[in-house]
């Protein structure tokens, strides 16, 4: 089919990767300290490469080519997305692994009695967090059955702050995560693991899960677990 498409002047190209940068569909890439279309039908026509080049090296042409394959696009982007370790295979946005870092002033005068989060990073599911993530490096490993924070007021002061978290139902999941939990534990420089979970039965899988991941993952890293009663109060 004949459509827009992108051109590239390998003259004109000053390697700066710009265009690279700028292109959400990675039809452009730098090969030999030139920017290079990689694939015809990566590129959608829209030319979002052309305003960050500072040579005026892209132009648009009329010619011949592939349709633009928006499934490709996708695919691929989840395939780079996992190879960095930042998203699972469904390439949801939500998934993106990112560290969160707060302010240490004061809360808003808008918002007087507003808490502070101390989420430092995210997803937090057990299923989502991908296991190389850059800050489980040196951490400090909170594992909560997810109701704890609802039922736990403070739960963010005493349990968050200072953690990497992460929370899972072990009967809503249907799932063992002592497999994931051995890969994060073992691949990992982790220091120390604090499980919280509910006084209910049915939090004992998660207990078990990250007890099992511990003793896995063949190494020798202090522990402990606390208990929240249905009503919000700690047992331990």
């Amino acid at each position: 089919m004949k459509r827009r498409i992108i051109e590239i002047d390998p003259d004109k190209c000053n390697g700066c990767g710009a265009c690279a940068a700028a292109c959400h569909e990675g039809a452009i890439a730098m090969v030999d300290g030139k920017a290079k279309l990689m694939r015809d039908d990566y590129c959608d026509g829209l030319g979002d490469c052309l305003p960050t080049c500072p040579t005026g090296a892209i132009t648009f042409v009329e010619r011949e080519t592939a349709a633009y394959d928006e499934a490709a696009v996708l695919k691929n982007k989840k395939r780079k997305m996992q190879k960095e370790g930042l998203s699972l295979p469904c390439g949801c946005p939500g998934t993106q692994s990112r560290k969160i870092e707060h302010s240490e002033c004061d809360t808003p005068e808008t918002a007087p009695t507003e808490q502070k989060s101390r989420l430092c990073q995210w997803p937090v599911q057990i299923k989502l967090v991908p296991a190389n993530a850059p800050y489980f490096s040196g951490a400090k490993l909170l594992i909560a059955a997810d109701c704890t924070a609802y039922a736990y007021a403070a739960f963010h002061e005493r349990f968050i702050k200072g953690h990497i978290t992460l929370v899972g139902c072990p009967k809503l999941d249907d799932v063992d995560y002592s497999g994931k939990l051995t890969e994060i534990i073992r691949h990992n420089d982790i220091k120390s693991v604090t499980i919280v979970r509910m006084e209910v039965p049915c939090c004992g899988g998660l207990e078990h899960a990250a007890v099992t991941a511990l003793k896995n993952s063949g190494k020798f890293i202090p522990w402990q677990v606390y208990t929240i009663s249905t009503d919000g109060r700690s047992l331990d």
